[in-house]
């Protein structure tokens, strides 16, 4: 039961971590970036679907990304959803058969935005892995009281779920570290 309870607290721990790698993936730096395109939706045929299954999505270079739409007739709508895609900061070009995103550079105040974004992601991360912390202590603690857990060993689990939490925390931080780095780079 003990090892269910950690088991447990690893598996939200990790699905902290993964949600934040996969937010702070779409944070902008100064580079051309795939997913930065993630959220956006295109209204195509009366349903919301995500821009690469209506496109082919490419970089063709640091500052530049192309979108060519597989069917030509969805140009104007892909246009129009990058353009109310307001987080992203870019004006697409339309050439007529494919847009263009050049990325521009980012100002410093940009910059900074974007590492405070980039901090409030990370900081949601260590609440939800301080949470599943918390829950793993209830759970070690009920165990204990019910008569299912000598105290020495609920000691032992806390200890572990405290080193458990703490090597969580100290990933979450690395991750938004580099991302800080990679933002402010110019």
């Amino acid at each position: 039961m003990k090892e269910e309870v950690l088991k447990d607290l690893q598996e939200k721990g990790k699905g902290a971590t993964e949600a934040l790698k996969q937010a702070l993936m779409r944070i902008r730096t100064g580079r051309a970036n795939l997913s930065m395109l993630d959220p956006i939706r295109v209204d195509y045929y009366g349903s919301k679907s995500p821009l690469n299954q209506v496109a082919t999505l490419a970089v063709a270079d640091a500052r530049l990304i192309t979108v060519k739409p597989f069917d030509k007739s969805m140009l104007s709508e892909i246009e129009k959803a990058l353009r109310n895609h307001n987080e992203l900061g870019i004006s697409p070009q339309n050439d007529g058969d494919k847009i263009l995103l050049p990325i521009p550079p980012l100002t410093e105040e940009r910059r900074k935005e974007f590492t405070k974004v980039a901090k409030t992601k990370g900081e949601d991360a260590k609440v939800a892995v301080r949470n599943a912390r918390r829950d793993a202590n209830e759970a070690l603690k009920k165990l204990e009281k019910d008569g299912k857990l000598p105290e020495d060993d609920s000691k032992k689990a806390q200890a572990q779920v405290q080193k458990t939490t703490d090597d969580l925390v100290k990933t979450i931080e690395d991750l938004v570290s580099k991302k800080e780095k990679e933002i402010m780079e110019v």
